[in-house]
């Protein structure tokens, strides 16, 4: 499928590996000028290297840094089309532990490093009546054994999706998310996971997830670069989930 995105500029924040990564390749290879991001500047030169070499270093926590990223693509492009907010972690403490501190650190990461970059991006994406995609999380959905703090920032940035939807559209904006379930890649939370219990693993995705198995960023991205599209262009404020059937309803 000729998903028309040949010529279009994309920036995907946390895209020196994983998921982020296999996006902005999609996008690549579909034929967009692609943007990576990140905070550590020897991963993000490497993963950029093979896809036209475009990085910016900013922690997209950081309203002022966010308008600076915005700022080097538009200098380099001239324009922005595609905006993929991928940033985030699931990494936190226990129910009943969390601090004032835990919240505002998984907020941050899972809530407003979307947020920030959205209205960096804002005038940019109006002029082009661009395209915004938000990675998001099954765990913002339904209760399941994930840290608090993270399924409620996540649970957050599907509502704000959901209701920003309408205003964005009013300027020619779509705004969609996509919330995966259980993905594998070279350094992710599974990998550990693993090799700690690959039995205990083994045996959750056989009663959890339908088919049985882990997702692979590639089966994510292909979904992104779809809603980043024209072929999906009646669709905003949608979140799309894609777990392999793990969701109970």
């Amino acid at each position: 499928m000729n998903l028309n995105l040949e010529g279009k500029i994309a920036l995907v924040t946390g895209s020196s590996k994983g998921i982020g990564k296999s996006i902005a390749t999609s996008l690549y290879e579909e034929g967009c000028k692609v943007v990576l991001n990140g905070r550590h500047g020897a991963a993000l030169k490497i993963a950029a290297k093979p896809l036209g070499g475009s990085y910016f270093v900013a922690d997209v926590t950081n309203p002022k840094e966010c308008r600076d990223l915005v700022n080097y693509v538009i200098k380099k492009y001239g324009k922005l089309d595609i905006l993929i907010c991928n940033v985030g972690s699931g990494k936190s403490v226990p129910p009943e532990m969390e601090t004032e501190s835990e919240w505002k650190k998984m907020l941050d990461l899972n809530f407003f490093s979307a947020i920030n970059i959205i209205y960096a991006a804002m005038d940019s994406l109006k002029k082009t009546k661009g395209v915004i995609v938000c990675m998001s999380s099954i765990a913002g959905m339904e209760t399941m054994c994930a840290p608090i703090t993270y399924s409620i920032s996540k649970a957050a940035l599907n509502s704000y999706v959901k209701r920003i939807s309408k205003s964005l559209a009013k300027n020619g904006i779509r705004i969609n998310s996509v919330s995966p379930g259980n993905i594998f890649f070279k350094g992710s939370v599974w990998e550990r996971k693993i090799k700690d219990n690959k039995l205990k693993v083994t045996k959750m995705l056989k009663q959890e997830v339908s088919l049985g198995r882990f997702g692979t960023p590639e089966e994510v991205s292909n979904l992104v670069i779809f809603l980043a599209s024209s072929k999906s262009s009646f669709i905003t404020g949608s979140n799309f989930v894609i777990d392999g059937g793990q969701l109970k309803s």
